[in-house]
């Protein structure tokens, strides 16, 4: 068996005007900062000698090789990602960006901020539009009633709160 791996769906090109400053802030720190640290010490390491067993030298390798990597990738999503910093005519509608608050049957809230594929982040309640709940929410509007797994459950939820606020919270903190 080789190393094959089936083409994976291609996300959706969109990024806040945040995440696209954070992905830009990332690609600094690792070329400006961080791999000519390292690249300093790879040199340092292979002023050693024998570098089959210079622990430094093999550590400091792979670590630039995953420096270049992840530069790598960072410049060309961020040449193909649209940044959405308009908001929507329709705000009682969800699209790219919306922080979303649902309320299910025993009324508890669930708050989410729909955003791009790279800018996933669970503790700050932010899903990816690609994901089934956030295609499910996409068009939807205010008052609609959506299906929504909790805890291995199906659910009905209401959407109770639409938002296109650029702050970093959601609208019920």
């Amino acid at each position: 068996m080789g190393r094959y791996r089936p083409p994976v769906a291609r996300s959706a090109p969109y990024i806040t005007p945040e995440g696209a400053r954070a992905l830009r802030e990332e690609l600094h720190q690792l070329w400006k900062v961080e791999r000519p640290v390292v690249t300093a010490a790879v040199h340092e390491a292979a002023k050693n000698g024998d570098r089959s067993e210079n622990g430094d030298y093999i550590y400091g390798k792979k670590r630039l090789r995953e420096i270049d990597r992840r530069v790598r990738y960072l410049s060309k999503r961020l040449d193909e990602l649209t940044v959405v910093d308009r908001q929507p005519e329709d705000r009682d509608r969800i699209y790219f960006g919306a922080w979303v608050t649902l309320e299910d049957v025993h009324g508890n809230q669930h708050c989410f901020r729909l955003v791009g594929a790279d800018e996933i982040d669970p503790a700050q309640h932010k899903i990816s539009i690609d994901s089934p709940l956030g295609r499910q929410l996409l068009g939807k509007r205010l008052d609609d009633e959506i299906s929504m797994a909790i805890k291995g459950a199906t659910a009905l939820c209401l959407i109770s709160a639409v938002s296109y606020s650029t702050k970093s919270t959601s609208p019920t903190e």
